[in-house]
């Protein structure tokens, strides 16, 4: 079996109206996501009922252990919207141990060439098409099947997300692209600004900067893949929305400290 004639989640047949991000990419409508870095399941819950098409379960930078993140992709599964995990690393233990929690998908941060990413596929694929290991029935019910319904279905309906998000990733961001099994390029801004600018934030009409974004969308674009980005409110996801498939609108911490001091500014000017 080549890669060449398997399905993605780009190609894919399968009909799960449980996956509601891929659904929504592949309708080709905006798709929104959030990222969550607070461990509880009743945060989960308020924020997969704002309206969003996915959740990121930032277990990179979040105070998200094994335990919450098993518990908070059952509370946004169960909502009807889309649990991402943004693993911190790319070791077959964490995006394994990542995957059995019925996660819609993975974002791998800093993948910087295309040997990297083509790991991360191997280790998320079962066999014939990678070395994923199956004994949990929690991926399962993630996805609103059986234990073999979702074996059958998983190579070519969770997402692969990797984050471009350094210098080296851009330069080798055609490369990556190509990997079979890459099926979404996101930008993290504030690391791309930091690796290429050495300052963040980006102002984001740097030129250097510019090119770079321009460079990730080329590539996503050339090889048939989606392409987000993180930005700061809605206005700003808006305007994105009119170069990229889907964007992450800023983040748990950042929406309640800027809503309150928003608040108490009027208050107190």
């Amino acid at each position: 079996m080549t890669t060449s004639n398997v399905p993605t989640a780009h190609t894919t047949q399968v009909s799960n109206p449980r996956l509601r991000l891929l659904n929504t990419l592949r309708k080709k409508e905006p798709a929104l996501m959030t990222f969550i870095a607070i461990p509880s399941v009743r945060h989960a819950q308020i924020v997969a009922l704002t309206g969003l098409d996915g959740v990121i379960i930032d277990c990179e930078h979040g105070h998200i252990g094994d335990d919450s993140m098993h518990n908070s992709v059952a509370a946004i599964s169960s909502l009807g919207v889309s649990p991402i995990i943004r693993v911190r690393g790319t070791s077959p233990d964490i995006l394994k141990r990542a995957l059995d929690t019925g996660a819609h998908g993975l974002m791998i941060p800093m993948i910087n060439t295309a040997e990297e990413a083509a790991a991360v596929v191997t280790y998320s694929k079962f066999p014939p098409l990678g070395l994923r290991g199956q004994g949990s029935a929690f991926p399962a019910i993630g996805h609103g099947l059986t234990t073999p319904e979702y074996m059958k279905t998983a190579n070519e309906t969770l997402l692969t997300i990797v984050q471009i998000e350094s210098k080296q990733g851009v330069e080798n961001v055609d490369a990556i692209a190509a990997v079979p099994g890459v099926d979404y390029l996101f930008i993290g801004p504030n690391d791309l600004a930091q690796s290429l600018l050495g300052y963040t934030p980006a102002r984001g009409d740097e030129p250097v900067f510019v090119e770079a974004i321009e460079k990730i969308v080329a590539a996503a674009r050339k090889h048939g893949k989606w392409a987000g980005r993180l930005v700061n409110d809605g206005p700003l996801a808006q305007e994105a929305l009119k170069k990229f498939d889907s964007v992450a609108i800023t983040g748990d911490t950042k929406a309640i400290s800027n809503w309150y001091t928003a608040q108490i500014a009027c208050v107190r000017p």
